[in-house]
């Protein structure tokens, strides 16, 4: 099984961080080999078009923006 790329954007708010531990809760429950990476600097998530954070992309294909989505709603999306 391949290696899920996740990336949570934001500036390390406390919304970004609760996005960032429902994403890392869906993943262990579902047993998935995953990398997930914050990124923070703001210059790169304006290149990525995101204008309201926190938010989720999953290989690269952004999946949630200004909000913070619960585990359930993320396992959802990484089950397809």
């Amino acid at each position: 099984m391949n290696t899920i790329k996740v990336e949570i954007f934001g500036t390390g708010c406390k919304k970004c961080q609760q996005l960032e531990a429902n994403a890392k809760e869906a993943i262990a429950s579902l047993n998935l080999d995953a990398e997930v990476l914050h990124i923070t600097d703001p210059v790169e998530i304006a290149q990525r078009g995101i204008l309201s954070t926190p938010a989720l992309a999953v290989n690269n294909k952004i999946l949630s923006k200004g909000q913070v989505i619960t585990s359930d709603r993320i396992k959802s999306l990484l089950q397809g």
